[in-house]
Formats: structure tokens, C-alpha cells, sequence
């Protein structure tokens, strides 16, 4: 799953990339310092695969990974091709869902491409040029439907009616998120490679010296929750340069670090975990000897298609899942003792995973 990075130029989008990925994309007090899109592979924190690793003693962990993609920063016109806007839309159409960084700090040293910090009104400037892109490409395929109606097939004149619903949103510059779907309609929609389609964290990136502070006593952060709220849509409070310093410490002092920042955990990993709940996606575990390993499937899938993310073969030839809880095997031991206790369950090809699922799949090709 890709989630790409995106912003107005000189927001942190690429300071925040540094330090999801450490791939030091070059982060320049100007616009368009990144062409083109830096990619990282982000592993997605899960302390349950140490505690099942020591469980098993495990040679190997090997966590979930989340691709995200650093998008150069797009500007007003960006629909229309202005600031290689054209390539830069074209790099969001391929991701399954966006990181919109918004610059909530107040900084002389950095400059901003409207010369004034003012987060809604970013927002607005990046949602308006991804609603125009989908105006024009569903105005294309409107006109297609509309031409098709006068053959009197009634799967056309459907067709035509929804595309009209999501033409006259994108023109009331609303978002298709913000739309209410079928279930059917959800996977027409799915088709049209929309850009507003997608699922959206916006990520008010603060300055140091607010790190720590209520977020209700930083006012460009309230604005945003406001905007966000309104559509539906997450958003993570972080600072990229907290988070950039963060990322080059060693873990202990890292964890000292964030202690006297009064923080849990560092907004990073805050990000990972939003990110992994707005694609929908979840971890069942597998655990023996020689590997404890995290598998990526989304919310809802069943016992053989999940066996199919490990093996092909393990979907063609799907017997049985023996599933435990995480916690209830933590709790018995062993799985061994688990399956003693009656704990260990056999699944068929009906039951649907849940996150924290341990198993062991029978098969046979």
C-alpha cells in the first residue's frame, strides 16, 4: 500500500519524509527541490512481534510495511500544468491514500509560497487543484455515459446519474470522500481513479516551540480540525523538524528524549498507525522458530485469501486456520499449552481474520 506525501512547497512535507524514512530527500528553503517522488518502506511499529518472538525464540522479526511517497509541492494551477503540476497529480493518482502536510509554524527563516501561514487556506488550495483534476475527468466521462443513455441500455442512464451526483460535489468543491456510497457504487467509484477518492490524514506540522502544548492552545491547529472534521477526515498534530531530530538519535536516547517532551511515543509512529488504520488494513501474525512475521491484509478478509498473502499455494490448497488470540496465547504460554486449554481454533474458509490473529494453516497442493 502507497501513501504519498503531499503539501504546498516548504510546509515539511520532505523533512517529515527524512524522518519516516531516513532516505534524506534533499529538504531546500525553495519550491520543487523534489522532481521526483522519493519512496521509503516504513515498517509498522508492533510491540506484540517481540513479545511472540521471545515466546518462540525466533531467530528473525519482520514487521508490516507501509510504502510512503514524498510528492513535490504542488501550487495554485497545478491542474492546469502550472508548477509541473500535471506530473505532480499524476504521482498522487497512483497512491491509495494521501499524508497532506499543513504548515501550522510561524517561521521568517522559512519562506511560504503565499507569503503568509494560514492553514485553511493551504488546504484549500491543494483540495481545489485535486477537485478541478477530477472535474475535468469526470466531465470526460459524463459526456461518454450521457452519449450511451440514448441506446436505451438502463446500466448507462445509472451510470450517467452518479456521475452527475459526483460532478455536481467536485463542483460545489467538495471532495468524492465526502460522498455517501453503495456498496456497488463504492466499486464503480473505485474504477474512475479519482483523486479526492482517496482517504486523507492532514498532518498539522507545528513548530518546536509548540511541541508539548494542549492542542487546543495552538490556534492554527484548532483550524484545522475544524476543516477536518468537517469532511470526515484524521489529523495528526506533529512537529517534522522534532521528528527529523528524533529519527538520528539512537533508540535509548530517543526514548529519553520523548520522556521529557511528556511524549509516549513519537509522532511518527503515530503517523505509521493512523496510516495503517485509514487503508483499512490490519496484522494477523505467524510465529515459529525461525521467523515472527507481521502479514498486511485488509479489515474483512477471509481465512484463504489471507493464507494467499504468505503463498499462492496456501490459498489453492486452503484446508483449515488453527487461530489463537495474541493475548491468549501470551497468557497460556505456549501454543502448545494453548491448544491443551482449548484455546487454539480450526477456521474454515468463512471466518474472517481479526488484527492479532496468531496461525498456523493447513494446506495441501
Amino acid at each position: 500500500m502507497k501513501l504519498g506525501v503531499v503539501g504546498l512547497p516548504n510546509v515539511g512535507k520532505s523533512t517529515l519524509f527524512n524522518a519516516i524514512t531516513h532516505a534524506g530527500a534533499q529538504a531546500a528553503n525553495f519550491p520543487f527541490c523534489t522532481i521526483e517522488p522519493n519512496v521509503g518502506v516504513v515498517a509498522v511499529p508492533d510491540e506484540r512481534l517481540d513479545k511472540l518472538a521471545a515466546l518462540y525464540d525466533s531467530k528473525k522479526i519482520t514487521p508490516a510495511t507501509i510504502e510512503f511517497v514524498d510528492i513535490a509541492g504542488l501550487v495554485k494551477g497545478a491542474s492546469k500544468g502550472e508548477g509541473l503540476g500535471n506530473k505532480f497529480l499524476s504521482h498522487i493518482r497512483e497512491v491509495d491514500a494521501i499524508v497532506h502536510v499543513v504548515r501550522c509554524f510561524e517561521d521568517e527563516n522559512v519562506t511560504h509560497v503565499e507569503n503568509t501561514v494560514d492553514p485553511v487556506r493551504d488546504i484549500e488550495i491543494i483540495n481545489l487543484e485535486l477537485i478541478l483534476a477530477d472535474l475535468e475527468s469526470v466531465q470526460k466521462r459524463l459526456d461518454k455515459a450521457r452519449s450511451m443513455v440514448k441506446t436505451g441500455d438502463k446500466k448507462y442512464k445509472t451510470e450517467a446519474d452518479l456521475l452527475e451526483r459526483i460532478y455536481d460535489a467536485l463542483a460545489a468543491e467538495k471532495p468524492v470522500r465526502s460522498i455517501e456510497f453503495s456498496d456497488e457504487e463504492k466499486e464503480y467509484v473505485k474504477g474512475l481513479f479519482l483523486l479526492t477518492s482517496k482517504p486523507v490524514i492532514y498532518a498539522a506540522n507545528i513548530g518546536e516551540e509548540d511541541m508539548g502544548k494542549a492542542d487546543d492552545d495552538i490556534p492554527n491547529v484548532v483550524k484545522v480540525r475544524e476543516y477536518a472534521a468537517a469532511e470526515g477526515s484524521e489529523v495528526l498534530v506533529i512537529s517534522a523538524r522534532t521528528e527529523e531530530e528524533l529519527s538520528e538519535l539512537p533508540p535509548e536516547e530517543a526514548a529519553v528524549f520523548l520522556e521529557d517532551l511528556g511524549l509516549k511515543e513519537s509522532g511518527l509512529n503515530r503517523l505509521v498507525k493512523a496510516s495503517y488504520r485509514l487503508l483499512g488494513l490490519i496484522s494477523y501474525l505467524t510465529a515459529g522458530e525461525k521467523e515472527t512475521r507481521a502479514w498486511t491484509i485488509e479489515n474483512g478478509t477471509k481465512a484463504p485469501q489471507a493464507a494467499g498473502k504468505i503463498h499462492s499455494d496456501f490459498e489453492k490448497g486452503f484446508i483449515r486456520a488453527e487461530v489463537v488470540d495474541y493475548e491468549t496465547l501470551l497468557e497460556c504460554g505456549s501454543y502448545n499449552a494453548a491448544k491443551e486449554k482449548g484455546k487454539v481454533r480450526s477456521e474454515g474458509k468463512d471466518y474472517v481474520f481479526r488484527d492479532g490473529d496468531v496461525v498456523l494453516f493447513r494446506f495441501n497442493v
